[in-house]
């Protein structure tokens, strides 16, 4: 199954770091989230889009991973030739990912 069925990202950038932040829509799924998306998955799946690294943070009271993806907007909006320079469609890209149903 697709990370979208269940669960939503938001994605938020600053120069060339994007950070997208991931929550179940269900608490049941927060285990399985927690378990699939590790710092490696989320690497792989957004390959050469960025060049840098990627760290996963949780939050101590909230079923929610947070991913800082360093390098990752090409320079950043004023530096890229990017179509979307700003990385939003970076959450949509990271709900794309697979995960055991």
């Amino acid at each position: 199954m697709k990370l979208r069925e269940i669960a939503y990202a938001r994605e938020g950038d600053k120069a060339d770091i994007a950070n997208i932040a991931v929550l179940p829509y269900e608490d049941a799924d927060w285990p399985r989230i927690r378990e699939a998306l590790t710092e490696d998955v989320v690497r792989r799946k957004f390959g050469d889009l960025m060049t840098g690294t990627v760290t996963r943070y949780e939050y101590p009271n909230l079923p929610a991973l947070n991913f800082v993806l360093t390098e990752a907007l090409g320079g950043g909006v004023s530096l890229s030739l990017r179509v979307d320079g700003h990385g939003k469609s970076y959450a949509s890209l990271m709900l794309d990912i697979d995960i055991d149903g």
